[in-house]
């Protein structure tokens, strides 16, 4: 099979699976929606492995008046992406089949949303392959509208379809810049090639095209101030979309920054300074509030904030690099940020994935009604923690891996880059310390609250561990976290690879990494083997010295305290109450309670409740759409509902066109 006679097939065979699932049996659609899942993820993982093995990609589609020359351009950026979007699509796939039998009454609506996530599926992988501006906005528009489909399944809860509301709305403006871009080099180089924004970028200042580009990005990926569609969306789509959407979808505005930083020419400096500092005070800002949230889903949204910062430090790193001639450095922050997208979307999913089992069981968001779940659901709670300590960046995990990366070239940096650009890289080392102990502090809370203690209220029924074919997705996920973890140097010269293909200079570095960092990316692996090894041998000799005793279970002691309570244990909102009194000025509280004045000897009975408002929407994004309303409450004469005024309105803009064709102006 020639790659030419492929590109039929990445065209139709979407088109066939949507056809196919709403002809056959209803029992059957999830199922048939898998098959085209992998027909589809395995037609284009062919070309995407030879791409990244090999050279680039071409196949062209056709020639019209219009795009003028459509291909298929597959390179190894391309192919490492669409990699990432096959396996997390497969995974959301396979646990989504179980996850929607719940749903089973709702025949049409399922029908619909298995047909549009292949579409969902096959516009995000079009958008790792078009080349030409006027195609990729349209494949771009193809996979925020299907995502927003699959967002809004539940359309009959209000809150949800404003939640796909608002994301659709943030998407489109998202967009606009995109396309002000675009037609900004149409206009200069008359193409809307990739090829022409290379060419604009020789002969024009880079910064501004890039940050039109980096803006309309970035509401994808999830930098603030662009962010605020993320917790909204994340918490109202089904599990396994919320996967999806975290694993993927974001990285694709991560794959569009990358792909316009690969065609920059200059001003690496200040554009490097610029997205470190925008990514430092993302990552910051999204675990802050991340630890801070009580519905589980919205917590990891925020997280997702988070990681996106951390990517885009490592792309800024690799920026400074390239401005400074420093080859170790451009491959160490490109390698970390290419590295650490696939590391998030591994543990990132398997977080969704287990938190939709909980709410699958449980029916409720809210980790301040559970608790004890452990004993209940031994195999997701297992996933939880395991995801936890990844997102963390604890060994032997994958997150260890990427982090250590940007760590290592944070420090390079320090000693590199000049004495101009300390304090960024001082204070980058600090923010990714500080991150991730808040990401630590984030999942002690999330799992303890959960997964933890007893259960706080009485649920509906007696919650037990899901089914076979939703964890098989979750042990899939975790073998391949492992392998990142146990096997780090294969996927280092992956990333390195891809790097090497774009930045020349850095084609032969393998003498430019100093040994000690390829010295510790190898014993990363060793000791990871070594740790689980000892893990494992721990748990066989516990067990044969244990196996025979008995077992007796009894309450643990209350400090004297005979009749304990559930509502005494720790909560999610003690863990965090601290860090959001020091940080009241970001973290935003709106709480309901009369505090207890100091002359109040017997207080009344009180009753206490809040949540957290996210700082940039209140502040900023409800401020400017109120003022947005105020303003537009000006011209509701208009539309008075006076149909004699309606004509006139008519025969006037007739008469204005009249005039202005006699005169020319028109």
């Amino acid at each position: 099979m020639t790659y030419s006679s492929l590109a039929p097939l990445i065209l139709l065979l979407p088109i066939a699976g949507m056809i196919s699932i709403s002809l056959v049996p209803h029992s059957i659609r999830d199922k048939v929606n898998f098959v085209f899942v992998v027909l589809i993820a395995a037609i284009t993982s062919i070309p995407a492995v030879k791409a990244l093995t090999g050279t680039s990609i071409d196949i062209l589609i056709g020639n019209n008046v219009v795009f003028g020359n459509i291909s298929i351009h597959i390179d190894k950026l391309s192919s490492w992406f669409i990699l990432i979007i096959n396996l997390t699509c497969i995974n959301g796939a396979f646990y989504g089949m179980g996850y929607m039998k719940t749903y089973g009454q709702q025949k049409a609506n399922l029908s619909m949303h298995w047909i549009v996530f292949l579409l969902f599926q096959s516009s995000m992988l079009w958008v790792c392959m078009a080349q030409n501006g006027l195609a990729f906005l349209i494949v771009w528009e193809l996979m925020s509208i299907s995502s927003f489909l699959l967002v809004i399944f539940e359309h009959k809860n209000n809150a949800t379809l404003r939640a796909g509301i608002n994301y659709l709305v943030q998407m489109h403006i998202g967009v606009l810049f995109l396309s002000a871009a675009f037609i900004w080099v149409y206009f200069s180089e008359g193409s809307f090639e990739f090829s022409a924004i290379g060419k604009f970028f020789s002969s024009n200042p880079n910064v501004w095209l890039f940050f039109l580009f980096f803006a309309g990005f970035g509401i994808k990926a999830g930098f603030i101030p662009l962010h605020s569609w993320l917790p909204q969306a994340h918490p109202a789509a089904p599990s396994h979309i919320s996967g999806v959407m975290s694993g993927v979808i974001v990285k694709l505005g991560i794959y569009g920054i990358l792909r316009m930083v690969f065609l920059l020419k200059q001003d690496y400096m200040v554009i490097g300074e610029i997205v470190i500092t925008v990514s430092l005070l993302t990552g910051f800002y999204g675990i802050l509030n991340a630890s801070v949230h009580r519905d589980f889903k919205k917590m990891l949204a925020y997280c997702t904030i988070e990681n996106i910062g951390i990517i885009g430090i490592g792309i800024g790193l690799g920026l400074m690099g390239i401005g400074r001639g420093n080859n170790a450095l451009i491959i160490l922050g490109f390698a970390g940020a290419l590295l650490h997208t696939l590391n998030h979307s591994l543990f990132k999913s398997l977080l969704f994935f287990s938190a939709g089992s909980v709410y699958q069981q449980t029916h409720t968001r809210d980790m301040e009604k559970l608790g004890g779940l452990i004993h209940r659901m031994p195999q997701t709670a297992m996933f939880f923690l395991i995801g936890g300590m990844a997102i963390g960046g604890l060994p032997p995990f994958n997150g260890f891996v990427s982090e250590f990366l940007l760590y290592y070239a944070v420090l390079l940096g320090i000693k590199s880059v000049g004495i101009v650009y300390i304090t960024l890289m001082a204070f980058s080392l600090a923010g990714l310390a500080l991150i991730g102990g808040i990401s630590m502090l984030t999942f002690t809370k999330g799992f303890g609250t959960i997964f933890l203690g007893s259960p706080r209220t009485a649920l509906l029924r007696q919650p037990e561990e899901v089914s076979l074919g939703m964890r098989l997705p979750q042990y899939f996920i975790l073998t391949i976290m492992l392998s990142v973890g146990l096997f780090p140097g294969f996927y280092f010269s992956v990333v390195n690879e891809i790097v090497s293909g774009f930045i020349p200079a850095t084609s032969s570095t393998g003498m430019l990494i100093p040994p000690s960092l390829l010295n510790g990316i190898s014993s990363i692996g060793r000791f990871g083997v070594l740790f689980l090894l000892v893990v494992v041998l721990i748990y066989l000799l516990r067990n044969s010295f244990t196996r025979k005793l008995p077992v007796s279970t009894g309450l643990t002691w209350g400090c004297g305290y005979t009749a304990p309570t559930p509502r005494m244990q720790y909560t999610g909102k003690s863990f965090s109450k601290s860090l959001g009194k020091l940080l009241h000025f970001v973290i935003i509280e709106k709480p309901k309670y009369k505090e207890i004045s100091a002359g109040e000897i017997f207080p009344a009975k009180r009753t206490h409740s809040s949540h957290y408002n996210d700082f940039f929407v209140t502040k900023v994004i409800d401020r400017i759409v109120d003022r947005l309303l105020y303003s537009l409450n000006y011209f509701k004469f208009i539309q008075n509902g006076n149909i004699q005024l309606y004509i006139l309105y008519g025969a006037f803009f007739i008469l204005l066109i009249f005039l202005g064709t006699i005169f020319n102006f028109i």
